[in-house]
């Protein structure tokens, strides 16, 4: 079934944030307590621990640490299991060739907590917070209300704010409606995304637009000796300005999937390897345009709403005729490349159309995607041979 996230802002007064600090303190000594017991068993027996194997001890662990034992039994449970996938993942990247033990955790980095609800955290008649261990009831903005039937919840730290996510399965969607309206959209660097429509959204520049101040903070942390109040104090400025660049980004990436999801029923996206394209030369330039949160956005939501968002090969795309079929070569004999990426008009010299090239390339991936939309003797479209980017 698929699973949604519902987050929520919490407001702890002082006393309340000391706890909830205190509390993921606790679990992650409990973290790297249980990370030492697997690494001393292996060394010492050859023993491969398992979760059950430390789950059954942590009931007589909670009655030596009066600490572990204010708290919530199954959000400990919780601590346990999430080293227990951290040790299959690892096992995983083994297979592979790859490497990455799990590592002991700084409680600076120990940001989480899992709980069940009802277990643990409980919501109060009065629309606040309950949590075992934490004194009183933690206020919460309920920017939305919250389905019923939220059986998980995560609590989370970032940067001196504190969340609370729940998860909702959702019923199976009964499969998507008919077609009301198709659209391709092809994404790129200097427009983020072109429509088959002809509209294009010229990309923002959250990262150049805050890298001025990101650099004089990081200078101003680099400053700071290492142990200090100032420095911590650094530490978060440079953090909530990063934050507040990401949370920029989420947002537009929210509004925009959500006037496509408005706009089409079915939508197509070119299946882009982003990362690899991250790994160029244009790293920073793709890292900022976010092809891959934009995506995955519209993909929930369309399902949500009925629909349907598919993804098609992108070899070619911007090379093919959409009313001829005909491919343009990248490169001819002799001749300077036709298809340089300064170079935006679609210029066919099969059947003379001349387009903007990304509104072109978008029509290509709609009619991939969906081929049934394109009108008899319209020309092979989906059925051109794959070329090279």
């Amino acid at each position: 079934m698929p699973v949604l996230t519902y987050k929520y802002r919490l407001f702890p007064n002082s006393t309340q944030a000391v706890a909830l600090t205190d509390m993921l303190g606790s679990f992650c000594d409990l973290y790297n307590a249980c990370l030492q017991q697997r690494i001393e068993a292996y060394r010492r027996q050859g023993r491969t621990l398992s979760y059950i194997d430390q789950a059954s001890e942590l009931k007589a662990v909670r009655l030596i640490d009066e600490r572990l034992a204010s708290y919530s039994y199954s959000a400990e449970q919780q601590v346990v299991r999430r080293l227990d996938k951290a040790f299959r993942a690892f096992f995983g990247r083994v297979r592979t060739g790859k490497g990455g033990f799990p590592r002991f955790r700084a409680k600076s980095m120990f940001d989480s907590a899992d709980f069940r609800v009802g277990d643990g955290l409980t919501i109060r008649k009065s629309r606040k917070f309950g949590i075992v261990g934490i004194p009183g009831e933690i206020k919460v903005r309920w920017h939305r209300d919250l389905p019923a039937g939220a059986a998980a919840a995560v609590l989370s730290r970032s940067c001196g704010k504190w969340h609370i996510c729940f998860f909702v399965e959702t019923p199976d969607a009964h499969g998507p409606d008919p077609v009301r309206a198709a659209g391709g959209i092809d994404v790129g660097l200097t427009s983020l995304i072109a429509t088959s429509d002809g509209d294009a959204v010229p990309t923002p520049q959250w990262v150049r637009m805050a890298s001025t101040k990101q650099r004089r903070l990081q200078r101003a942390l680099g400053r700071c000796r290492r142990g200090s109040k100032g420095r911590l104090k650094a530490k978060m400025r440079l953090a909530r300005h990063s934050a507040r660049t990401a949370n920029q980004r989420r947002d537009f990436a929210h509004k925009l999937s959500r006037t496509l999801v408005n706009l089409y029923s079915h939508i197509a996206f070119e299946d882009l390897n982003i990362t690899g394209l991250a790994s160029g030369m244009l790293a920073k330039s793709v890292l900022n345009a976010a092809w891959g949160q934009l995506i995955s956005f519209t993909d929930y939501k369309a399902a949500n709403a009925g629909g349907l968002v598919a993804k098609v090969d992108p070899r070619g795309t911007s090379q093919e005729c959409d009313c001829c079929g005909m491919v343009t070569p990248k490169y001819r004999p002799g001749e300077s490349p036709i298809r340089e990426l300064n170079n935006r008009i679609q210029d066919c010299p099969g059947c003379g159309t001349v387009e903007d090239r990304d509104v072109h390339a978008a029509k290509v991936i709609k009619h991939r995607a969906f081929p049934w939309l394109k009108g008899p003797g319209a020309g092979p479209g989906a059925s051109s041979q794959p070329v090279a980017a």
